[in-house]
């Protein structure tokens, strides 16, 4: 394991290593969250230490809380007192990174492992706008560790160490057959019908892959197909509290391929929905961000049998639309539902041990508490 990178103080409180920041949904259960605290003696004293996961809904930025009134709701809660430990709630065996931690850190660090509840989702952030302030809407985990007499003792922010995690969601490893759909239109003074068919030959795409749209036109009007514009939408439904549906298009092409009439037509196209052509649209749902790093457009929501879609607090979904540009006779089109989502990676690649510290000191007889985080490797 080689050494973090970034500052280093010789003398920290508490702090909170963990493996990893993203941690996998398989449907049935999701990766445990195992990780290290590290706690300094006379900081601890006579108190307890504490380790919580939070899953909140954010739709709204704290300066805006009013008369009490608050925009974050946690959906879910998990506490585990990791010190001294609770007989009710033994210890399972250690993970190879704890065993690791602890040979390095000493009698000082204390393991903890948490697990997520299944049916909870994904990290998801509305992209804000560019005079939006403070964190972003959206879902987010996040993982503290605090000191404390008991749970009922309120802790300031400045008084915890908080490191903000993801759960994500990977392709099914056996996606289903891609979707199709077709439309048959009649104009006037045209014997035969204008016949539009549209599929996908997949039924899961991945993010910054090309999407292959086949289209196939059967025109037997006396009408002229002048260009074909195919786009792409994203579907937000925020589904806790505000019951708002926002539909964003991420990506649109016209294709300047002329059907003249009595004629017949097959082509596929590809199109790539990015971020980096949409990064200026506000309310953007994206997939949950980990401080300033890079991320990509939202992945799909998969809604499993049983799900509470409210506690999901934020659906997102994708349509592809192909539209024919009829000459003197409006639009033709046809609507494809689009799963967007990462695929799994074939093999584990090598894990950062993430750290978030907090240290004390006294400054003019007040404490002053500064935050700092380093990330490094761990090596085999």
């Amino acid at each position: 394991m080689s050494r973090g990178r970034g500052r280093r103080r010789s003398r920290l409180p508490l702090s909170i290593y963990l493996g990893k920041r993203d941690f996998v949904d398989h449907v049935d259960m999701v990766d445990p969250i195992d990780g290290v605290v590290l706690v300094d003696p006379d900081y601890l004293k006579d108190r307890k230490m504490f380790v919580t996961l939070t899953c909140a809904f954010r739709y709204g930025h704290d300066d805006l809380d009013v008369i009490g009134l608050t925009f974050r709701k946690d959906l879910y809660v998990q506490v585990q007192q990791v010190f001294p430990p609770e007989s009710t709630s033994p210890q399972g065996p250690l993970t190879i990174l704890q065993e690791r931690l602890l040979q390095k850190l000493g009698d000082n660090a204390h393991p903890f492992t948490l697990q997520m509840a299944v049916n909870l989702p994904c990290s998801v952030t509305l992209q804000p706008g560019p005079e939006d302030a403070g964190k972003a809407c959206g879902i987010d985990f996040e993982v503290k560790s605090f000191c404390a007499e008991n749970l009922e003792e309120k802790i300031s922010k400045r008084d915890s160490v908080r490191l903000v995690v993801r759960k994500i969601q990977f392709a099914p490893p056996e996606p289903g057959p891609g979707p199709c759909a077709e439309t048959t239109r009649r104009f006037l003074l045209s014997a035969q019908p204008l016949q539009l068919q549209a599929w996908m030959d997949r039924e899961v795409h991945y993010h910054g892959k090309p999407i292959s749209v086949n289209v196939s036109i059967n025109n037997s009007t006396n009408k002229v197909i002048k260009k074909i514009k195919i786009s792409v939408d994203q579907i937000t439904d925020v589904v806790l509290y505000s019951l708002d549906k926002y539909t964003k298009t991420v990506f649109i092409q016209e294709f300047t391929e002329t059907i003249a009439a009595n004629s017949s037509f097959s082509k596929s196209f590809a199109v790539t929905p990015l971020l980096a052509a949409n990064c200026q649209k506000q309310g953007l749902a994206l997939d949950g961000k980990l401080k300033h790093g890079d991320t990509n457009l939202a992945s799909s929501t998969i809604l499993q049998p049983g799900m509470n879609k409210e506690l999901l607090g934020i659906l997102v979904s994708y349509k592809v639309r192909v539209n024919l540009m009829v000459s003197g006779g409006g639009d033709v089109g046809v609507e494809l539902p689009l799963i967007l989502m990462h695929p799994k990676p074939s093999h584990g690649d090598s894990e950062d041990i993430v750290i978030e510290e907090f240290t004390r000191q006294e400054q003019r007889g007040e404490d002053s508490q500064e935050a700092m985080a380093a990330e490094g490797e761990e090596g085999s």
